[in-house]
């Protein structure tokens, strides 16, 4: 679905929107106002014909666009800069990547997105509220996307704790739970979190460094907040990854202590059978002073021996503490 709004280009007022693509056409070489044109959900056809007939977008900009790529990035072409970034949410026990391309000129906005994204719908409900408040400007009306985006970060992260905190539950209550695929499965989402968000941080940076001149001056201050944004979101997935090592360590560990457990009662239990198994190859030795096997009372005699040195030997065992 193809949205556009026009706005005054002094007070970022909302004048019109949803125009066809022969009137935005027109609309691109008036220079006193502003728009943006937000190409969601809608076929790669019908939005290279917008990006291509009617902006006439550099071909590798098109193409990079319509190419869905996992990193992010932004170039600087004749009169705009493209940009492409990714929002995140946590659905089925995995995290969702949904990238976000945007072109941003002087006076216009050209937003691209193959799945419906929150920080979009959000921008767009506020501008249609207080229009002057996000779009006296393309760089102010980016902002403002970006933020939502980021801010979509925040559930992620509490989905992910919520999961490691189940987690860490299991662990203690169900010992002989094997949580090791779980735990993998999860560090390997948030390894991959951190491998989008570290670009992200790298592209916001020049951004907020002032190396775009379609940025604003007043408007850096802006997207050095977002920075610090993304630099505590690595710094969440950081964590991330670090309390799920601390999970798999402290799993191991019970795990070799419950090894240790089934050693140290098998060691026991061979120790207690050694008073058995010395007297009764005693006797098959044949030794003639023995009772014989008709003497009722060499068959107790027998059994007397093994009984007490048994617990003499667990007595001793017990002593030591080591049953």
């Amino acid at each position: 679905m193809i949205k556009s709004f026009v706005f005054n280009q002094t007070q970022g007022k909302l004048i019109s929107q949803d125009m066809n693509l022969d009137l935005l056409k027109v609309v691109l070489q008036d220079e006193g106002v502003q728009f943006w044109v937000d190409l969601g959900e809608c076929p790669d056809e019908e939005a290279k014909a917008v990006l291509e007939g009617v902006f006439q977008f550099h071909p590798l900009a098109i193409e990079d666009c319509l190419t869905p790529s996992d990193r992010a990035k932004v170039e600087e072409y004749d009169g705009y800069i493209f940009l492409v970034i990714h929002a995140a949410h946590y659905a089925d026990g995995e995290f969702k990547l949904s990238e976000l391309d945007m072109f941003i000129g002087k006076n216009f906005l050209v937003t691209y997105h193959r799945e419906a994204l929150r920080c979009v719908t959000a921008t767009i409900d506020r501008v249609q509220k207080n229009a002057p408040t996000v779009a006296r400007a393309p760089d102010r009306l980016t902002y403002t996307i970006l933020d939502f985006l980021l801010e979509g970060y925040a559930p992620v992260f509490e989905e992910l704790a919520s999961e490691i905190s189940d987690l860490e539950k299991t662990m203690l209550s169900n010992v002989s739970h094997n949580i090791l695929s779980e735990v993998m499965r999860l560090k390997g989402e948030a390894q991959r979190l951190r491998q989008v968000v570290w670009p992200q941080r790298e592209t916001i940076a020049r951004l907020a460094h002032g190396e775009f001149k379609l940025v604003r001056a007043h408007m850096l201050p802006y997207y050095r907040d977002l920075l610090d944004q993304l630099v505590k979101i690595s710094s969440q997935a950081e964590n991330a990854r670090d309390s799920l090592t601390n999970v798999l360590q402290i799993h191991l560990n019970i795990q070799q202590m419950q090894v240790n457990h089934i050693i140290k009662v098998l060691t026991v239990m061979a120790t207690l059978c050694m008073p058995a198994l010395v007297v009764t190859s005693y006797y098959g030795m044949n030794i003639v002073h023995w009772p014989g096997p008709d003497n009722i009372h060499g068959w107790l005699w027998v059994w007397l021996i093994t009984g007490l040195s048994t617990v003499c030997l667990s007595w001793i065992l017990k002593r030591r503490g080591w049953w």
